[in-house]
């Protein structure tokens, strides 16, 4: 990788995931600024990637290849807006897992702009059957979020 690139899908550092993502045009409204809804996408991009960095496949999941099959849904989104990010910027998704429970795991995460936090969130993700219903969340990935929770 050339000095200065950005690893595709982020990195994890001292358990927490960090996503470098460009605003585009189509995140802003008419003054240039990101949009609020859309910072929901962000931060689900952020989720997403983090999994992935962990070597958690959702798809073999959904499909039930460790046994019942898991959907995860988010169930709970709590966020504070602290400074706009406008059209251009490189932002910063960090994601680090703040709780890890039976069926369900609450993801701390921010958006940031050169170091400074725009946004907070924790978001709860709960884990369901086909039938939508809860499910406890697999074993093996209770035991990589157990060992991953951060504050």
């Amino acid at each position: 990788m050339a000095d200065g690139a950005v690893a595709f899908g982020g990195q994890l550092r001292d358990g927490r995931h960090h996503l470098v993502l460009r605003v585009y045009y189509e995140d802003t409204d008419v003054g240039g600024v990101v949009y609020y809804a859309n910072y929901l996408k962000f931060l689900e991009r952020g989720r997403s990637d983090f999994l992935r960095a962990l070597g958690i496949d959702q798809v073999a999941l959904m499909r039930g290849e460790a046994g019942e099959p898991v959907t995860f849904v988010a169930r709970r989104c709590e966020i504070d807006y602290l400074k706009p990010a406008r059209f251009d910027d490189v932002i910063e998704v960090v994601t680090w897992v703040a709780e890890a429970r039976g069926a369900s795991a609450v993801m701390g995460q921010e958006v940031r702009r050169d170091g400074v936090v725009l946004a907070t969130a924790l978001v709860t993700i709960a884990a369901t059957g086909a039938d939508g219903r809860p499910r406890p969340l697999p074993r093996p990935l209770r035991h990589i979020f157990n060992t991953l929770v951060c504050r």
